[in-house]
């Protein structure tokens, strides 16, 4: 667990506030407590619920196992985002290139598999080249985890620390903060940001006072990006699909995989992924191991005997993640929602709490980009305040 030991709970009770509380450890979470300490504004701290840093950033390594976002390692594969488009995301290019991350451009030469739902063998189709101009990041997308965490100073950074109730009292906010071991402690802060999604938010925070009533329903109605979602990676030793010319993309109505793409690392391990297009409500009911073993079968179907037994394969249900999802999240479609507002007008939570996650950028809600705008746009106005 990261921790400051400088920085004592029961201090913050009767004493001096923090400037910033910012509640959650993702790419927005972390982004904003960089941001903020260069902006010369200290006496800030970051909780994150999980072990962990890096939110719905995750990573395991060639042997399978996740892996610590915050030691950068190029034998990574990504577990929750993978992409991201530099022509349409400048700013979030511009980032990668701040904090001096390689790129590479996905993989896509050769054939694409095809499969129908059915028995029918799945066929090779030639790949039509979208120009989009799909990029990843050399380590992981959890590159950028590391890269900001070794930006930030000792001891901002709490893990395993849960925020369950926010209060307003006089002109600062109390958050009940319970740690891993289940003790709950008080701190106070002059402002508070959201770094997680609207709708985790509004169903695992308590507000007193409550929330306005629209703003609490606009962020319970807005889908978190992943969390519906499961993603599957297996890893070997060479991207041998490519000696056939095939590009290790595919699409099936069979499953259990809807999307497969290429995943290796330039001069190491190979891997492809999967987006599994089961529905979480029916992958509730199917043991893992299970799952795992029907998508090592339907990537034989696809590419041969070869890809039936990789060296390591891992699965993560992001539905089943309880800081990522929600009851609502698992009948989501999984969509890019527009943007709910990121905080209250008037009233006694004016000024004192805002959104900055990823589901509340107005140009790019959902993506990674989004994570980068909202952090910036959140930084910018809580600097305005502060003077």
């Amino acid at each position: 667990m990261l921790v400051n030991p400088d920085l004592s709970p029961d201090a913050r009770t009767s004493g001096t506030p923090l400037r910033i509380a910012i509640v959650g450890g993702g790419l927005a979470g972390l982004l904003a407590a960089v941001l903020l300490q260069q902006q010369g504004v200290r006496d800030v701290v970051l909780f994150e619920a999980r072990d962990r840093l890096g939110g719905r950033i995750l990573t395991a390594g060639a042997d399978g196992a996740f892996a610590d976002p915050t030691l950068a390692a190029t034998d990574r594969f990504d577990l929750g985002p993978s992409w991201f488009w530099p022509a349409m995301q400048p700013q979030f290019d511009q980032l990668v290139d701040a904090l001096g991350l390689q790129r590479i451009a996905q993989f896509e030469d050769g054939d694409v598999m095809v499969e129908r739902a059915g028995t029918q063998p799945p066929v090779r189709v030639r790949a039509q080249a979208d120009g989009a101009g799909s990029v990843r990041l050399a380590g992981g997308i959890a590159s950028l985890v590391a890269a900001l965490f070794g930006r930030l100073e000792a001891g901002c950074v709490r893990t395993g620390e849960v925020v369950r109730r926010l209060r307003r009292i006089d002109d600062q906010v109390a958050l009940e903060v319970e740690t891993a071991s289940g003790e709950v402690r008080v701190w106070h802060a002059e402002q508070v940001l959201l770094a997680l999604p609207p709708r985790l938010a509004e169903r695992s925070i308590t507000f007193d006072p409550p929330l306005p009533l629209e703003l609490s329903r606009r962020w319970r109605d807005t889908p978190t990006w992943m969390a519906p979602h499961a993603k599957y990676v297996a890893v070997y030793d060479t991207p041998f699909w490519r000696d056939e010319g095939l590009s290790g993309a595919a699409r099936s109505g069979r499953g259990p995989m809807a999307e497969i793409h290429d995943a290796s690392v330039p001069g190491g391990p190979a891997a492809l992924f999967g987006f599994v297009g089961v529905p979480a409500t029916v992958r509730r009911g199917v043991p893992e191991d299970v799952l795992r073993t029907h998508c090592r079968a339907q990537l034989a179907r696809l590419f041969g005997e070869r890809a039936a037994t990789p060296r390591a394969d891992v699965l993560k249900d992001w539905a089943l993640d309880p800081f990522t999802a929600t009851a609502e999240d698992a009948e989501s479609g999984g969509q890019h929602a527009a943007a709910p507002p990121k905080a209250a007008q008037d009233g006694p939570w004016a000024g004192k709490l805002a959104g900055i996650g990823s589901e509340w950028s107005r140009d790019y809600p959902g993506y990674l980009a989004g994570a980068v705008d909202a952090a910036i746009e959140g930084v910018g106005e809580v600097v305005a305040r502060l003077g």
